[in-house]
């Protein structure tokens, strides 16, 4: 079986009002092993200031290298998320956060369906998404890069349809970033369905949601960017680690919260169980 490792998604320093290399660095100090950077396409100004921590592409991707080789952690996965139902947005963006994650070491690129237009039928967007994804795969699959598919907004929520969107492409270079927030907020059950799809599991966002959330929230939207402290919540991560333990590969736990407080919690918490 493989071993389950614990990361946390570069979310948690947005308050912070900090460079990416300070919340690595912070990271490092929790105890974390991996982190899961933020990248963006272009330039903009709180990232180029020092006040945000999303990397640029343009940037060169050993800048993601050499601050966790200075901190001795490593990147778990890309969050690259950008919408498979508008290719015109998405497909030469989620190839190069391929190709920039092959360089700076990170094993998967997560992205999620977006946004769709209001005017595509379902059938046109599982179209867009095939082209999406297929561009994307044949660029990841010699690069052994994973792309992690997460349950985030209208289809991917659904079980079925993100089974269909994974297979989309026909690749074994894509996966399930499967997200335990997310889905539990979507209404789902995120035991049973993590259960059934474990085996296309390449990375997990370890997201808990607070009681007050749950009980305003639940089954009446498809995620949130972040959520409490692990063991807060509404989550039982011993049986989300107990499903886990079972795949024969390792998995990265990136913890998604909002502050460097509730990191330094859900890591308390989670090393406890693992």
């Amino acid at each position: 079986m493989g071993k389950i490792l614990l990361g946390v998604n570069m979310e948690y320093v947005r308050s912070e009002d900090k460079p990416f290399e300070w919340g690595v660095a912070k990271a490092a100090e929790l105890g974390y092993e991996f982190v899961e950077p933020m990248v963006h396409w272009g330039r903009e100004l709180l990232s180029e200031a020092g006040y945000f921590h999303s990397v640029s592409m343009l940037d060169d991707p050993y800048r993601i290298r050499r601050a966790c080789d200075k901190y001795k952690i490593k990147p778990s996965a890309l969050s690259a998320h950008c919408p498979l139902c508008k290719p015109d947005a998405s497909t030469d963006y989620l190839k190069q956060a391929v190709r920039f994650a092959a360089e700076c070491g990170a094993a998967v690129v997560c992205t999620d369906e977006g946004p769709k237009t209001d005017w595509a039928t379902e059938a046109e967007d599982f179209a867009y998404m095939k082209y999406v994804l297929k561009e994307a795969s044949l660029v990841a699959e010699v690069r052994n890069i994973k792309i992690g598919i997460e349950p985030h907004q209208q289809y991917t929520v659904k079980p079925d349809l993100f089974d269909k969107i994974i297979a989309l492409a026909g690749s074994s270079a894509v996966g399930a970033n499967f997200d335990t927030g997310n889905s539990y907020l979507a209404g789902q059950d995120p035991y049973i369905w993590l259960e059934k799809i474990k085996n296309k599991l390449v990375h997990l966002h370890a997201k808990d949601i607070s009681i007050k959330q749950s009980d305003a929230e639940r089954g009446n939207v498809t995620g949130t960017p972040v959520g409490c402290a692990c063991g807060d919540g509404v989550i039982d991560w011993g049986k989300v680690i107990s499903i886990c333990k079972t795949i024969p590969r390792d998995i990265v736990f990136s913890v998604e919260c909002g502050t460097v407080e509730q990191a330094a919690r859900s890591i308390e918490h989670l090393r406890k169980l693992v």
